[in-house]
């Protein structure tokens, strides 16, 4: 993913303060046309208390998400983007991606609303209020009229927001000295509970809730701010504390001007209550236009940072900026085609309460963005702005869940539905986002969370799994021991691939490096959860004897090591029948299970072209601690893709011919108790060739291993290296570990390498005496 995240630096276009770039056109959305049609009958029909009661609760909602949002904006260099900006480095490119695309359609379907509210008004100026025709006529020449102004750029924007706050003041101020001229006590008492006819606070909420919606505006004007991170909660701040007292003083006002009937009942309230009615009229139509100008400046820039970020690879071509400032011109002809498009719809009161609940959930996302960064702990969280809490973030996502709810179930579940399918829609195709957000530092804050919690406890015989460490040498036989190793943890424990460097000069590290960079590449480009280390040492031999005894963190560390039976730390392991097996003795000694997987490509070919239901995995039972480990990795197997309906085969050796019957009972006895299906045959073992007669059509085979001396030694203590090359895919197993199967929760806890007694001396005990 590209990281073209650079529309607009300081100093250089970017010239916007607190005041032109986040106050003004945050407060002109705020105070738009909800408050001169709609505010009134939110009185009238809910009575003074119930409606301050929706003021203070829309207000609390703009207070939570401003103080998360001066948290997050005085954390980063905020550019382009504003909301998208700020999740997408937060929450990472897939809640970014998918609430930067919502956003732009809502801000584009919201030119249509205001637009066609702009219609209305002057439609009703010359008594063509009910001509559907001229309301939308008007309405797409208001488009093309405020689309032009945005396309030339956001400084002209800026100005003609200046006249339109003038239009405001002058509108607001024509009411107030009407209301106080009007405003009586006894009118005001009898306003302060709602009539009988009145209608329900949810009601009411969500007719009034997208009058606050615009209190991040300026959010999405970040890129052309000089300084963003001062400016952004400043201006927010302030919008919200002057809107609010607007609300309120309006709110006691209309209460004490007009009785709640003629309030409920008449839209036009604000005419009647000021003193120059013409002029509220001028209000309405300024309230209309603002908003119109703040959601064309603030979409095309959120859709110019997603393209430039190429979150969504078709709309590249939304990159372009143009002038000093990168205005977002062809960004700006899309949002006015989508909403002249909407305006030819006619009908938008079905989309209405769907684009309100867009915003809402933007606001949530930006909540709990802010709890989720500071929850991770990570040392790079150090916004500017101290005035906040984890929790207080948390309460607001949370109080946007709930408000959306309220407001409309329909639209919540709609809203959140395709939040969904655009997460995973990006989480697909998205490339790999080249910038840091805080998923790593939560993730790395749960993962120090969860090992100090296991640290002081014991493992118990029943938490066992393996976690396995595969030495990866010899570059062709890699991928099928990595291949394997995913398969015998059967997605429960941990496998690490570590490759050893052999030291011999200065430039060992960058080799090293590179090696590692590499190796990560091989073991992604496999699709496996395989962790990757790269390791320099002065021998194979020392680098695999410091690997297995460092390797892990805190409780969790490897329990079984995995290699290939061709490539023992650098020699053949059968050569001259005396293998280096000092290091495989040390790993036992640290109570390590070993691994040694023989896996020749015509064997591995021939175990892959049979059907998953036709496989088989033999185990070589010995009724010994390395008989329960195969059986254990070979029913992990059975988890794995590929191999959930193969069939487990145990081979149980018997002492004697009169001991069959004894051993077959034993066998079944026991997978009865452990709860594994498997199929039992018991056989003489007569010697390696033994091992061919009755696995030979086997998928996989799990082998016991002993060493002794400087020998391995299969079952019985014999050789296998004349029967290896004509057996399928082997795993040679020998446990450095108590491993039981049948543990129940009351049983002791199990005992580690370091306290487990071990055999010395020439002979490791990973199977029964010969």
């Amino acid at each position: 993913m590209a990281n073209a995240q650079s529309p607009v630096k300081a100093g250089s276009g970017a010239r916007l303060g607190t005041f032109a770039g986040v106050f003004t056109p945050s407060i002109l959305t705020i105070l738009g046309i909800i408050l001169f049609q709609r505010f009134g009958f939110v009185v009238g029909a809910g009575g003074l208390l119930r409606a301050l009661g929706i003021v203070a609760l829309a207000t609390c909602v703009s207070i939570l998400t401003s103080l998360s949002l001066a948290a997050i904006a005085t954390n980063l260099r905020i550019k382009g983007g504003g909301d998208y900006y700020l999740i997408s480095r937060t929450l990472g490119v897939q809640f970014g991606g998918a609430i930067g695309l919502v956003l732009f359609l809502a801000q584009s379907v919201s030119v249509a609303f205001y637009c066609i509210g702009f219609g209305e008004a002057v439609a009703a100026l010359f008594g063509q209020a009910g001509e559907p025709a001229v309301v939308a006529g008007i309405a797409a020449v208001a488009t093309l009229l405020v689309g032009t102004i945005a396309y030339v750029g956001a400084d002209l924007a800026t100005r003609f927001q200046f006249v339109v706050m003038g239009a405001l003041v002058v509108a607001l101020g024509s009411f107030y000295v009407g209301a106080f001229g009007l405003a009586s006590e006894r009118t005001l008492v009898a306003s302060l509970t709602p009539p009988e006819d009145g209608s329900g606070f949810w009601i009411l909420f969500a007719i009034f809730f997208p009058a606050v919606t615009g209190f991040t505006q300026g959010v999405s004007m970040s890129g052309d701010l000089r300084d963003s991170a001062r400016s952004l909660p400043r201006g927010t701040f302030w919008a919200v504390g002057v809107s609010t007292a607007v609300y309120v003083s309006i709110a006691l006002l209309l209460a004490a001007s007009m009785p709640l009937s003629e309030l409920a009942s008449d839209y036009g309230a604000f005419r009647r209550v000021a003193a120059v009615p013409w002029l509220i009229d001028v209000g309405v139509i300024a309230a209309t236009l603002s908003s119109a100008m703040a959601s064309f400046l603030g979409g095309p820039r959120i859709m110019q940072s997603l393209a430039r970020d190429e979150v969504i690879p078709p709309l590249r071509a939304f990159a372009k900026g143009s002038g000093p400032s990168e205005n977002p011109r062809r960004a700006v002809l899309l949002a006015g085609a989508i909403a002249l498009t909407t305006i030819s719809l006619g009908n938008l009161n079905a989309i209405a309460s769907l684009v309100g609940m867009c915003f809402l959930l933007s606001y949530g996302l930006i909540n709990y963005a802010t709890f989720f960064e500071a929850r991770a702990n990570s040392p790079a969280f150090r916004p500017r702005f101290k005035i906040y809490s984890a929790w207080l973030s948390l309460a607001g996502a949370l109080l946007c869940v709930a408000c959306g709810v309220a407001i409309s179930p329909f639209a919540a579940a709609v809203a959140g539905a395709l939040m969904v399918a655009l997460y995973q829609y990006l989480s697909r195709t998205s490339p790999q986002s080249a910038w840091a957000d805080s998923r790593y530092a939560s993730h790395v804050r749960q993962v120090r969370d969860h090992l100090v919690a296991i640290r002081d406890g014991s493992s118990h015989p029943r938490d066992w799994r393996p976690h396995v460490l595969a030495v990866c040498n010899e570059p062709s036989d890699r991928a099928r021991l990595l291949r394997f190793a995913s398969w015998i943890d059967g997605d429960s424990g941990f496998t690490t691939a570590v490759q050893i460097v052999v030291q011999t000069d200065a430039g060992t590290p960058a080799r090293t490096a590179a090696a590692e960079e590499s190796f990560r590449a091989e073991v992604r480009g496999a699709g496996l959860q395989t962790f990757t280390r790269v390791v320099s040492a002065p021998s194979i031999l020392d680098g695999f004897t410091m690997v297995t005894q460092a390797h892990g963190l805190g409780p969790l560390r490897a329990n079984t090591i995995l290699m290939s039976a061709d490539e023992h730390l650098g020699e053949p392991v059968w050569a001259g029948e005396a293998p280096p097996a000092e290091a495989l003795d040390a790993a036992l000694h640290q109570g390590r299970n070993v691994i040694l997987l023989e896996a020749r490509p015509e064997a591995w070919e021939r175990m892959l072209a049979v059907p998953e239901d036709d496989r088989v995995i033999d185990v070589w039972w010995q009724d010994d601690t390395t008989s329960s480990l195969s059986l254990m990795l070979a029913h992990l197997m059975t988890r794995s893709a590929g191999w959930r309906d193969a069939q487990i085969r145990i081979h149980a050796i018997a002492q004697g011919s009169h001991d069959q019957h004894t051993t077959l009972q034993k066998v079944e006895e026991m997978l009865e108790n452990v709860r594994i299906e498997a199929r039992v045959d018991v056989v003489e073992f007569e010697g390696p060739r033994t091992l061919l007669e009755h696995s030979r059509n086997a998928s996989v085979v799990f082998i016991p291993l002993r060493i002794r001396g400087r020998r391995l030694v299969g079952p019985k203590g014999g050789s296998l290296s004349a029967v290896l090359a004509d057996l399928p895919v082997t795993a040679l197993a020998v446990a450095g570990e108590d491993i039981d199967l049948d543990a129940e929760p009351e049983d002791p806890p199990a005992k580690t390498g370091a306290d487990r007694p071990v055999s010395g001396g020439a002979e490791v005990v990973g199977a029964s005496p010969p």
